[in-house]
């Protein structure tokens, strides 16, 4: 079939440089606008001419539809001497290069996640690596049908993960941080009688997804990691190896260790995300929560479990929304039927709010700054028959 429109285009129309990329399209696409294309030349009252155009028509209209996006997630801490400006240049070339995404920047480095054509991000990622304060970041690239973000957005703020360790004489990654495991170091290690893994996600990350014997702590958000040191105290004479999605907060996290007297302290280099593409994922379970319109993304493809459940109503789903009402905006995990039911919110409260935002099925939202929500409430709950 596709031998003969070729034969068509070269013999009929003299357009042996179609426009149309034959080998990315799926048969399925390719036999749809086959059997247009095929309508056309049935036809007794269309010239070759007319067929030629509107073919080149369909075919540029059938690349743009198999267009795919790169989404590129990163870190690095490295100084920046004025990060306030910094961040308002570096807004301006996002936005040449139509990125949209979400960069922090501090003075202590950058955290962002950018979305646009493979192009674009090849041009994104050579920029930044011929920086030399940039120069070692490890990107992690994903292949995405579209792009993973509305907007581009650069901030400047005090930290590029908030953790509230923020005096650089006391945690400083650039000095001293847990020793780095790659993704294969970490598989042969994790299941060891003398490791203990350690997840320092929140709540609503680990409760999606986490690797097989993990530690989890009860936190809200990574700054109120500190707060649960003592807690892990009876680990100190284990190997504590600690993980997050791609690795920025476990620099200070096992930085944080150190300085309380933990001796044997490791990190997942390049956290969940570069496990998933250089270990298969094997033996974490569920998926993994990740900050932009995706919410998640699989990472297991050797022994795949799901172990998050439906807030509502306690039935086994992956799928992950924010709550429909903007003031409440929480993460949690909530199946289709419960999602129709409660039109994506957590609960009926929500659902009758003034503000609630249209659900269109995904619980992804253009985030609005609202109040602070200080009454926030965890997702995790228990079912029991």
């Amino acid at each position: 079939m596709r031998h003969k429109i070729k034969q068509f285009l070269n013999a009929d129309c003299g357009m042996s440089n179609a426009k149309l990329d034959v080998s990315s399209l799926h048969h399925f696409t390719f036999e749809i606008h086959y059997s247009i294309f095929k309508a056309f030349i049935l036809s007794p009252f269309t010239s070759n001419s007319y067929l030629c155009t509107s073919f080149n028509t369909v075919c540029s209209g059938i690349n743009d539809v198999m267009t795919r996006y790169n989404t590129l997630l990163y870190y690095c801490y490295s100084t920046i001497a004025d990060a306030a400006q910094f961040a308002a240049d570096h807004l301006i070339f996002c936005k040449s290069l139509d990125l949209t995404g979400r960069i922090i920047v501090a003075t202590e480095g950058l955290n962002g996640t950018v979305s646009g054509t493979a192009e674009a991000c090849e041009t994104y990622m050579d920029t930044l690596h011929a920086d030399k304060r940039f120069a070692t970041i490890d990107f992690k690239v994903d292949v995405v049908d579209t792009p993973s973000f509305v907007k581009m957005h650069v901030r400047y703020k005090s930290e590029i993960v908030h953790s509230g360790l923020r005096d650089p004489n006391i945690i400083n990654p650039q000095q001293k941080t847990g020793i780095h495991l790659e993704p294969k170091e970490f598989l042969a290690m994790k299941d060891a009688g003398d490791v203990v893994i350690l997840d320092v996600r929140s709540n609503y990350e680990h409760n999606l997804g986490k690797f097989k014997n993990a530690i989890t702590l009860d936190i809200e958000n990574f700054r109120d990691f500190p707060d649960k040191i003592n807690e892990l105290a009876q680990y100190k004479d284990k190997k504590i190896v600690t993980y997050c999605t791609g690795g920025i907060k476990c620099e200070k996290a096992s930085a944080l260790l150190l300085h309380e007297g933990f001796t044997d302290v490791y990190q997942l280099h390049g956290g969940i995300i570069k496990y998933g593409k250089e270990a298969a994922g094997e033996d974490f379970e569920g998926k993994c929560y990740v900050f932009d319109n995706r919410l998640s993304v699989d990472i297991n493809s050797v022994n795949p479990v799901v172990i998050s459940t439906c807030y509502n109503c306690g039935k086994t789903t992956h799928k992950m929304i924010n709550c429909g009402n903007p003031q409440c905006n929480e993460h949690f995990t909530q199946c289709d039927e419960c999602g129709e039911k409660m039109d994506g919110c957590c609960c009926d409260a929500c659902k009758a709010h003034p503000r609630k935002r249209e659900y269109d099925g995904t619980g992804y939202y253009v985030k609005i700054p609202q109040p602070v929500n200080t009454a926030k409430k965890s997702k995790a709950r228990i079912f029991t028959d």
